[in-house]
């Protein structure tokens, strides 16, 4: 269940950007980012997950055409005008986001769209989209063109959830979305209480990013942390600070981990999991299957990471 919307959703879903942008960014067919899509919800994922930026919407609209009905879309827009800085203030007017979501709609081939976010919005930008760009959500949602508001965060740019934390005091949005891993796990104090007391739905970004694709990257990271003084050298390994998540009993990869992390953590709903092939994608999704890491595991993660907040693991 997607909070108070009442959407009956599984808990991994299919992220449409990110860096493969289902295939996209690595020279796949329409054709071939289809199947995938196709794929995913021939494997039980309900939810799909994608954005006017990303180029993807046709590709999903192709997808799902014969089966609109069996999946939760969700799809963001952009609040400054194309060409311009996503962290400025060139906003588009409530109109122009009115215009951009018929746009949508055409793209993705349906007559209304389940969740529609503000994307990547900024602490600063926030006031903005409260006061301008909510009435023109309410009026979409009155035509019946959107079921749920929704509002995504700049992770990347805002890893300690300012901007979210402002917009949960107001009672605008059914969903949110934001970033969340073990490298980062800050949401969990800042965002998930409030999402939890008002029922508002979560979608879980960022679950696996480079910094925990890659042995060197994870390494990287844990150097800038110690140096920023977010994490304490003496409890990781510096050879191997994160090879006790690959103890037989744990996981078999850090990113099967990684997944299993969010997936099991209380006030998440769906956690995105993007991907260009059908073997990672199987992959990913037998990984969110999987039971939770062990307590102990947990509560080491807990002790090395909890106050980290500086990071998004990009």
């Amino acid at each position: 269940m997607l909070g108070r919307t009442g959407l009956e959703v599984g808990v991994a879903g299919l992220g449409c950007g990110g860096h493969s942008r289902l295939g996209q960014s690595y020279g796949r067919s329409s054709d071939q980012s289809v199947a995938l899509v196709r794929a995913a919800i021939e494997a039980g994922v309900t939810l799909i997950d994608t954005a006017a930026a990303y180029g993807t919407e046709e590709i999903v609209g192709e997808a799902v055409r014969n089966c609109r009905d069996e999946v939760v879309l969700s799809t963001k827009l952009g609040i400054v005008t194309a060409g311009t800085s996503p962290l400025g203030t060139n906003y588009i007017a409530g109109e122009d986001l009115v215009r951009l979501a018929e746009d949508s709609l055409k793209r993705l081939r349906t007559d209304h769209i389940d969740i529609l976010h503000l994307h990547g919005v900024m602490p600063g930008q926030y006031d903005y989209c409260r006061s301008e760009l909510v009435p023109a959500l309410l009026k979409l949602r009155e035509q019946g063109k959107i079921r749920y508001l929704g509002l995504t965060e700049r992770f990347i740019h805002d890893t300690r959830h300012e901007m979210l934390q402002a917009a949960l005091r107001d009672d605008h949005w059914d969903v949110v979305m934001t970033g969340f891993n073990f490298l980062n796990p800050s949401a969990r104090k800042s965002v998930l209480p409030l999402t939890c007391e008002k029922g508002v739905g979560t979608l879980v970004m960022f679950a696996v990013r480079r910094a925990l694709g890659s042995r060197d990257a994870a390494e990287e990271i844990m150097r800038d942390l110690i140096s920023a003084g977010e994490l304490d050298p003496d409890t990781v390994d510096p050879e191997n600070p994160l090879g006790f998540l690959l103890d037989p009993a744990v996981a078999s990869t850090i990113i099967e981990a990684a997944y299993r992390f969010c997936r099991h953590e209380p006030g998440l709903d769906v956690v995105l999991t993007g991907t260009g092939s059908r073997d990672h994608l199987r992959e990913n999704l037998e990984a969110l299957a999987l039971p939770a890491l062990p307590p102990d595991v947990l509560e080491r993660l807990e002790g090395i990471f909890g106050n980290v907040d500086s990071i998004s693991g990009n």
